[in-house]
């Protein structure tokens, strides 16, 4: 849900084992805080014994002074009560996304006009590249441009460069068409979630050239995946799929073409879920709400 003004907006993001009572004792410490619930969305896998799953967007005046005492009655009940996780934010606090590149520009390119037409809600304060091809480009929106080279026997000096420049600086890494894989070191050390596009339908065609793989397979879709990057490879949660019609005579390249516009779609809108608090992670699954 967008507000008109995100000031004194609050998120609650809640999950954990379900029992009896959760909903209450959210919307009553809410309530007891002030707070007008104008949205609530909420899942689970089974009321016996399942995961529960809820994102609350409130509203409440002069939320930035009272975040403290509301963040404790809900550590008390939620947490220490009830077992459950849970994060409060102020939605009018902008993540900031760093975004991570090799050459193809288009993913990069959707982001930036999303981001300057105010689509996102989100700060970029930095594009990162092994290359310095887009480099005018990523300027010309007024966002910082690092080139960090990586090449044979330097990865792990280059992976350090980049960590340094996140570090204390973002709350979220995209990979928009970035053709590395970063180690499990980086993974462990960089401390925010880092969002991958795959040029695929995961869990089809996983790992290089998904697009050749596909006309030599005959697909009649080819789609895209945004997921949550861990070590093991393109099999982190999935946040957003979509798929596009080909046909038997279309090339590679017409099959790269139409793939390209699914995977601007499909990496916006998982930013943009990520961004909004509508994405939990469970496990290797996500709730989207």
């Amino acid at each position: 849900m967008k507000q008109r003004d995100d000031a004194d907006y609050g998120r609650l993001i809640v999950q954990g084992a379900d029992r009896p009572g959760i909903v209450a004792s959210v919307s009553g410490i809410l309530t007891e805080h002030g707070a007008n619930i104008v949205s609530l969305d909420q899942s689970s896998s089974d009321p016996s014994g399942g995961r529960f799953f809820q994102r609350s967007v409130f509203h409440l005046p002069d939320l930035s002074a009272k975040l403290e005492s509301l963040n404790e009655a809900l550590e008390a009940k939620l947490g220490e009560e009830l077992g459950l996780q849970f994060r409060l934010v102020e939605a009018k606090r902008r993540k900031r996304v760093a975004i991570f590149v090799s050459k193809a520009d288009h993913c990069l390119l959707d982001l930036l006009w999303r981001q300057r037409d105010g689509e996102l809600g989100i700060d970029i304060p930095m594009v990162v590249s092994n290359h310095s091809d887009l480099s005018d480009d990523v300027r010309g929106f007024g966002i910082p441009f690092f080139h960090v080279p990586v090449e044979k026997g330097n990865k792990a000096a280059a992976e350090k460069e980049q960590l340094n420049l996140l570090k204390g600086n973002v709350d979220l890494v995209v990979l928009a068409r970035y053709m590395q894989i970063l180690s499990g070191d980086f993974l462990e050390e960089v401390g925010v979630p880092v969002i991958n596009i795959h040029h695929s339908f995961l869990p089809a065609f996983m790992g290089a050239s998904p697009y050749q793989r596909a006309k030599e397979r005959g697909v009649k879709l080819v789609g895209a995946t945004a997921h949550y990057v861990t070590e093991d490879l393109d099999e982190g949660p999935i946040i957003e799929q979509d798929v596009i019609r080909v046909s038997h005579d279309e090339s590679v390249r017409e099959l790269q073409r139409k793939g390209a516009d699914v995977e601007r779609l499909v990496l916006s809108r998982a930013v943009a879920w990520h961004c909004e608090d509508r994405v939990i992670r469970d496990g290797n699954t996500t709730v989207v709400f």
